[in-house]
């Protein structure tokens, strides 16, 4: 609204205020605006169609176009006209944006924070972090406490093929507040404890330490159980631990297999020539 609208050049050109804060934003405006025409880098307006594309993006992320619009700082009704245009106007979808509308939308990210909190995504990093906590001593009706679940809420979580966005986002703030913490600070006890640990080893779920920050969400990634993994002397830190070897392991002591075969098969060629 008018009346609400900070003072600067939009409320000099769309209110009619004549202030000195207002009249001195129209004359920087209006200083830049020839700069840059007599430098040739004026550009009022740009493309559309990578801001509509990227809204369609940000939509089958399940981003809603007003949460978009809240990210960026926009209208909603300016989002639409890009999309869809005004129809009730008899308007085509636009062709042309702001410089600064485009930069806003095209800055927004279909993160965890600007999902809706509803909305199901990927459980495999709320399993992780689960599974870290409990190699670690955890027990799992400590953990539905921390989130405020009950215990067969909780695993009924964990078992889904998907989990709320606001879960996901709980989960991750209890692994960050908990996976330096000593469980017995906590109240576990040292059954609970060893009942914890043991149940995620049967289960080969990776401790706390096994796990990177940057790629514990990633469905590529693999934990680094001995510090090593995926070298030969991780495979051999495996069997030293008493820990069934990761796949970056077998793929090095195989890889070193191969070598080996394809050195003897190398060497009995030479001694036949």
């Amino acid at each position: 609204m008018a009346g609400e609208r900070d003072h600067g050049y939009a409320r000099y050109r769309l209110d009619g205020c004549r202030c000195y804060v207002c009249g001195f934003a129209r004359s920087r405006y209006d200083e830049n605006r020839a700069k840059a025409m007599t430098a040739g880098t004026w550009e009022p307006w740009v493309d559309a169609e990578p801001v509509r594309v990227h809204i369609r993006h940000l939509q089958a992320c399940e981003m809603g176009l007003r949460t978009i619009a809240a990210v960026a700082g926009v209208d909603r009704k300016r989002l639409q006209a890009v999309l869809n245009g005004r129809p009730e106007r008899g308007t085509a979808p636009q062709e042309k944006v702001r410089p600064g509308l485009a930069a806003a939308v095209l800055a927004v990210e279909p993160s965890l924070e600007n999902l809706a909190p509803s909305t199901l995504v990927s459980p495999l990093g709320t399993r992780r972090r689960v599974g870290a906590l409990v190699a670690v001593g955890w027990p799992q009706q400590h953990l539905a406490a921390h989130l405020g679940m009950t215990p067969s809420n909780f695993g009924t979580m964990l078992g889904r093929p998907h989990v709320l966005a606001r879960r996901v986002l709980a989960v991750r703030a209890m692994y960050d507040a908990l996976w330096r913490t000593d469980p017995r600070e906590r109240g576990a006890t040292a059954a609970g404890i060893a009942r914890a640990k043991r149940y995620a080893a049967n289960r080969g779920w990776a401790p706390v330490g096994a796990w990177d920050d940057d790629t514990i969400d990633d469905p590529e990634a693999f934990p680094d159980w001995t510090g090593r993994c995926g070298t030969l002397e991780g495979d051999r830190e495996h069997y030293r631990l008493g820990i069934p070897p990761c796949q970056p392991c077998r793929d090095a002591r195989n890889a070193y297999r191969r070598q080996g075969r394809q050195a003897r098969k190398a060497a009995h060629v030479d001694e036949a020539a």
